[in-house]
């Protein structure tokens, strides 16, 4: 069984993480899941390794330190449902089984999205372009059939994932053009259907900037207007060592808030990296050559970067604690470095450091930093 698998990992994770923790007092928390008690959840993003049970080390580290989960890939259209008719839960049951059985908060990623669908998707069986009711038709057939398969077991589902352009303009995916800006409302108001219990979130990235913001709030409020069942807004939290700033951050958390938004931040990593673009992103789209001058860290961190990074994840903690009346959830993308994204975008092939757990799945600065933002002062709200 995987717990007899964990058995002989979980004591040197739980070790090394008591050692990073030995800066405070003996009886402070020593993992994120009991600093934060009573405060958010922490979660960390699962990949399929993990969720089949063969990393047994990541899950270790999720086992021990996280009370949520969030699936990187595995309920996305493409994996979940990658031909007509033809749905694949394998992966997505174990998924689930796993965060019952440690009575872990699970999150679900995502509904709608622009990417990782299959373009069948968007077409008949003669290769036409489907009508919006057609595509309204399969658009909540399939919402129904996965929420409703984990009805009352997932607690909280991204239903739209990414539908602003970078000014707060509704994106033209296929979604948009082939329904409207509608298929919004319509998205949301199928996986209500499917799951009236679960929280429903619109997810989204840099609406810590003005514009994207405004966007994504003029949307909720059109929703909310509308009756449409939204109840929470996903910041993906896909940061550098210097955007956004922490006050960028807070005044987004409050905005939602203001709205009667639940907020979570959803994704999570820091790129210690030098930037690959003019500005942050998290567009899956965007893809830059491999150039060395972009990868300076190859053989390990400095120690003076690793210091910038711990005090980075402290004072965006002391953001999420100073906001835990609205933050519901706080999930890293990822577990340890070396499964992390970041090390393949938005440059291919670079090293890169961006969680809380290093590449032999030990705790680094940043793991100690977290947890003492939540053992400091009490941050006034």
């Amino acid at each position: 069984m995987r717990m007899n698998m964990w058995t002989k990992v979980l004591p040197l994770v739980m070790a090394g993480a008591a050692a990073m923790g030995a800066a405070t007092t003996a009886n402070a928390p020593t993992t994120l899941k009991d600093a934060y008690k009573g405060d958010f959840v922490v979660g960390a993003a699962m990949d399929a390794g993990q969720i089949a049970g063969t990393d047994q080390r990541g899950d270790a580290i999720i086992q021990a330190q996280f009370n949520s989960i969030s699936p990187e890939n595995v309920l996305k259209w493409v994996v979940v449902h990658p031909q007509a008719g033809k749905y694949d839960f394998d992966l997505s049951d174990k998924y689930v089984a796993f965060g019952m059985e440690h009575h872990m908060f699970i999150h679900a990623h995502t509904l709608i999205w622009h990417n990782q669908v299959p373009a069948w998707v968007f077409r008949d069986d003669k290769g036409n372009s489907l009508s919006r009711d057609a595509l309204l038709a399969r658009m909540r057939e399939h919402i129904q059939t996965v929420v409703g398969r984990y009805k009352g077991k997932i607690q909280s589902w991204d239903v739209v994932n990414e539908a602003l352009n970078e000014d707060g303009s509704i994106r033209q995916s296929p979604w948009e053009k082939m329904i409207g800006e509608d298929y919004i409302e319509k998205a949301f108001e199928y996986a209500h259907q499917a799951d009236p219990q679960a929280e429903l979130y619109y997810n989204d990235y840099n609406l810590e900037n003005e514009a994207k913001r405004k966007g994504a709030i003029a949307l909720i409020k059109k929703l909310k207007d509308e009756g449409v069942p939204v109840n929470g807004v996903g910041l993906q939290g896909h940061y550098n060592l210097t955007w956004p700033s922490t006050q960028q951050v807070d005044d987004t958390i409050e905005a939602f808030a203001a709205l009667g938004m639940k907020v979570a931040i959803t994704e999570l990593d820091i790129d210690v990296l030098p930037a690959g673009g003019k500005q942050p992103t998290a567009d899956v789209t965007v893809h830059i050559k491999e150039n060395p001058a972009l990868n300076p860290y190859v053989n390990g961190l400095p120690d003076a970067v690793q210091q910038e990074l711990a005090k980075r994840y402290g004072d965006l903690f002391g953001v999420f604690l100073k906001d835990r009346d609205a933050v519901e959830r706080v999930t890293f993308w990822g577990v340890t470095d070396a499964d992390s994204w970041k090390n393949d975008f938005p440059v291919t092939g670079r090293t890169n450091y961006p969680l809380l757990f290093d590449r032999s799945g030990q705790p680094k600065p940043a793991f100690e930093a977290v947890l003492k933002a939540a053992t400091g002062p009490a941050p006034g709200k």
